[in-house]
């Protein structure tokens, strides 16, 4: 399985950014995707997932009201839309797979559930 992530950068306190991740592979035929973060001196934090099956979601109250994860038409494209950007949203974005079941369990917040991790993207809110 390959995770290939895109969007991330530097925004203005307030601002919107847009994190983007494809899965590539055939070890499962849906999967639990996952955003994580974490920021320099902290531990990396569950952000939020998406079943690409069923679409279920599951967010950190941090994040809830602001940020969107959605699963593109091919079912292999996972976005996290972050709205309202703090600067305490700063961090080191990782996307993440897993099997599908993960989402359906209290375990989605932990990194070490999701065998596969994308590279990670820098998000700077200033």
């Amino acid at each position: 399985v390959q995770l290939v992530e895109s969007g991330g950068g530097s925004v203005q306190a307030g601002g919107s950014l847009r994190l983007s991740c494809a899965v590539s592979g055939n070890t499962y035929s849906r999967y639990c995707m996952g955003r994580f973060r974490q920021a320099p001196g902290k531990e990396r934090e569950g952000v939020a997932v998406i079943s690409t099956g069923r679409g279920r979601t599951a967010y950190a109250d941090s994040v809830k009201g602001r940020f969107t994860i959605s699963k593109g038409n091919d079912n292999n494209t996972v976005n996290l839309m972050m709205n309202s950007l703090k600067p305490e949203d700063t961090a080191m974005y990782y996307c993440a797979a897993a099997g599908p079941n993960i989402c359906y369990s209290g375990a989605w917040s932990i990194g070490r559930n999701f065998p596969y991790w994308g590279q990670g993207t820098q998000v700077t809110v200033s």
